[in-house]
């Protein structure tokens, strides 16, 4: 753990504010959920909670399975970070925030399709995968994380599948996982 040298004190209703830095440093927004731990040194912590990382088990295979019939780069994340990849270095890119442009592509709650003269997005600030298709996952009107197929500069197109039958592919996941969140 990282020591802040900010202090703060608990009001008379138990509550604590979190300095607007650490907010924005975390990418804690407004309405966000806090997981809770305590431990046997008397340490409270607050962890982001993940929606999406409850069903990590789920989503592995189903980026696995969704890969294998696209042939493409598979990665579902949260709204910050990737918490599964198929088709690319898990090393590389689990647990990895993921970049602010796919963070706009996400709040914008809308199908995202490479192209049309628009930039090239980066999965994170450092990687060598780009956003070809990217769908938010939303549950109960809240958005939870997003499905992104990948691509490379330097991979060959040949076995790509056609781009409308990615986007479609990409956006019933984006629905069907968001569907798995609220039953």
């Amino acid at each position: 753990m990282k020591a802040t040298g900010i202090v703060r004190r608990i009001d008379d209703l138990g509550r604590v504010v979190i300095p607007k830095e650490i907010r924005r440093t975390m990418r804690i927004r407004e309405g966000d959920p806090l997981e809770i731990y305590t431990d046997r040194d008397g340490e409270v912590i607050f962890k982001k909670y993940s929606p999406i990382g409850e069903l990590h088990a789920f989503a592995t295979e189903y980026a696995e399975t969704l890969q294998k019939t696209a042939g493409m780069p598979i990665f579902i994340c949260d709204r910050d970070a990737i918490i599964t990849v198929s088709g690319a270095s898990k090393r590389e890119y689990v647990d990895r925030k993921i970049s602010r442009a796919l963070e706009e592509i996400i709040e914008s709650r809308t199908l995202y399709i490479r192209g049309n003269g628009r930039e090239t997005i980066s999965i994170t600030d450092d990687a060598s995968h780009y956003v070809s298709c990217a769908m938010p996952i939303i549950a109960e009107g809240d958005i939870i994380g997003c499905i992104v197929s990948g691509w490379q500069y330097d991979t060959p197109t040949a076995d790509k599948i056609a781009e409308g039958v990615e986007s479609k592919l990409i956006q019933t996941a984006g629905i069907f996982l968001g569907k798995q969140m609220e039953g």
